[in-house]
């Protein structure tokens, strides 16, 4: 990584946070896609392999492009950097979403709003499949990450699985492969 923690400062973190709480558009995925382009390949932050570590304690613990957020602040800055990063993700939107219930509720009948609403609702989709065939491409690697993907995608397709237990079944699944590799090997 190009800084060390002690370089960035807590005004970094939080204007960097509060710009892609207010530019980032499209929800989870979406979002997550903007920080680590920003967090990993712009900034040099935090590494590819680390920021996959925090999408995955996020993924466990609720809103993920929020403790995403939180996880490179806090790889930054440490608590504080993460409490930073996460007001200032948060804040944008949360001023935000607050004018946008005003002006929804208000004038929620007018044709004009619910023609453009339903409008966003397919380019959303579209975004975040881009993201996961980006993010994919990237951590995907040989035939064993293939099939773990794919696993992934059938046990929360087919079988409804919460993603916690996907993601605990994968580590489990890693760490048994990791010591049955030293061990035999």
């Amino acid at each position: 990584m190009d800084k060390s923690p002690h370089k960035v400062s807590l005004t970094e973190i939080f204007l960097t946070f509060a710009t892609i709480g207010l530019t980032g558009f499209g929800g989870g995925m979406a979002i997550v896609a903007l920080v680590e382009r920003i967090s990993v390949r712009e900034k040099k932050w935090i590494s590819s392999e680390e920021f996959m570590h925090g999408l995955a304690f996020g993924q466990i613990l609720g809103p993920f492009s929020l403790n995403v957020c939180t996880f490179t602040g806090h790889h930054l800055r440490g608590i504080r950097g993460g409490i930073i990063a996460a007001i200032g993700f948060i804040l944008p939107s949360f001023l935000l979403v607050s004018f946008l219930s005003w002006v929804y509720f208000t004038y929620n009948k007018l044709p004009q709003l619910q023609a453009a609403l339903k409008g966003t609702n397919p380019v959303i989709i579209g975004l975040i499949v881009v993201v996961a065939i980006d993010m994919g491409r990237k951590q995907i690697k040989g035939v064993g990450g293939a099939l773990m993907a794919l696993a992934a995608l059938s046990a929360s397709v087919l079988f409804k699985l919460n993603a916690a237990w996907i993601l605990l079944g994968a580590a489990l699944w890693s760490l048994c492969s990791s010591y049955f590799r030293r061990r035999f090997n």
